[in-house]
């Protein structure tokens, strides 16, 4: 029996949740909100997504303030209008595919706030060209040519605190079914775990105790306000000497562990420009494993995993529980079906979309496509 559909808990305070299969959606942002709103593109976006055969579909970077969207650009959550075009947006895509979870994952992105769109070169805007200031654990600019964000003082970080907080209560009301804390890709909580771009003097820098206390203070307020599926994504080493890595990330694994997380999405890098990865078909895999065996939580390994049956090798190792793919499913809609087809698994999905199914694909759905009249 294929491992990618077979079905999965996630735990919860408040009774945990079903997964028919292991493959999620990642996270990806699409610059298409207005002030933070969702729009069209985003219902668009998100009923066709959640029409391709994953289990749980994760919405991108959803910032919990204005000044923590990575561009002018991003998808907020933070006051009564974002929470309502959110909340109404999503439910008309999720009317069409009830049957896939939905998560959210709710982000400030600390120092590489206040950028340009991707295509538009991705850089820092000063306030001329709408920009804004920009906030982070130490006055460090991520490039040499930007200007350095403001430190943070023990106010700002309650209020970021607090803003996560009601973002989680917003996503609740809404019936989101999990919540995903951004702690990767260098915003603003793996800014505090790095020692690249943490050099305070406080009881918030220096040590790795210290370096991980804010962002285990801030994920205990959530998971106290939030009783249902939370988790955290981790960028699980910087890639460069002297910053975050495997071993840091172990250690801040389990005592997310024990402080009531339900899943741990691992990705990495994204904190420094002198990072080296080594790109490959499921690069990230081996922190995967490295985190799943010290916490023991519920992981999601991510990375260049396209092929199904690289999906299922990788849970059949017992490197992740879950597989997380993202860009596959932006060029292959129905990337979930192909897998299910090549792996002997079943899907949902509106049968609108059934007759289009070559035949020896028709058992995904365990139906048979039926031709018109």
């Amino acid at each position: 029996m294929s491992l990618l559909f077979s079905p999965l808990t996630l735990p919860s305070p408040r009774g945990g949740l079903t997964l028919p299969n292991r493959i999620v959606i990642a996270p990806m942002c699409q610059y298409s909100a207005d002030v933070g709103a969702a729009t069209d593109w985003h219902l668009m976006h998100w009923g066709n997504l959640l029409n391709g055969g994953a289990a749980m579909l994760t919405l991108e970077a959803t910032a919990v303030l204005p000044e923590g969207r990575i561009s002018t650009h991003c998808l907020g959550l933070w006051d009564t209008r974002t929470e309502a075009a959110l909340a109404s947006t999503l439910a008309r895509a999720r009317k069409l595919a009830p049957h896939t979870a939905v998560c959210i994952q709710l982000a400030h992105a600390g120092r590489k706030a206040s950028s340009a769109i991707p295509w538009q070169g991705a850089q820092l805007l000063n306030a001329a060209q709408g920009g804004w200031e920009t906030f982070a654990p130490s006055a460090i600019a991520h490039l040499p040519t930007e200007a350095a964000p403001t430190e943070m003082t023990l106010a700002h970080m309650t209020t970021v605190t607090q803003a996560f907080v009601t973002a989680a209560q917003r996503a609740d009301a809404m019936g989101i079914d999990a919540i995903e804390l951004h702690s990767a890709h260098g915003y603003l909580l793996h800014e505090f775990l790095s020692p690249l771009a943490n050099q305070r003097t406080d009881a918030y820098g220096g040590s790795l105790e210290n370096r991980m206390r804010y962002p285990l203070e801030l994920f205990a307020a959530v998971r106290k306000a939030y009783q249902g599926v939370l988790g955290l994504r981790l960028s699980a080493t910087d890639w460069v000497d002297g910053g975050w890595d495997l071993a840091q990330s172990t250690v801040f694994a389990e005592r997310l562990q024990a402080a009531g997380c339900d899943f741990i999405h691992v990705s990495t890098g994204g904190v420094s420009p002198q990072q080296k990865i080594a790109l490959g078909a499921g690069y990230q895999v081996p922190f995967a494993r490295g985190i799943r065996q010290a916490s023991g939580m519920a992981t999601t390994a991510v990375g260049l995993i396209t092929d199904p049956h690289h999906a299922e090798a990788i849970l059949q190792n017992g490197d992740a529980d879950l597989i997380g793919v993202a860009r596959a499913f932006l060029y292959q809609p129905r990337w979930g079906w192909q897998a299910a087809a090549a792996l002997g698994g079943e899907v949902q999905a509106n049968p609108v979309y059934w007759r289009c199914l070559p035949r020896e694909a028709q058992t995904a759905f365990g139906k048979v496509a039926v031709g018109s009249r």
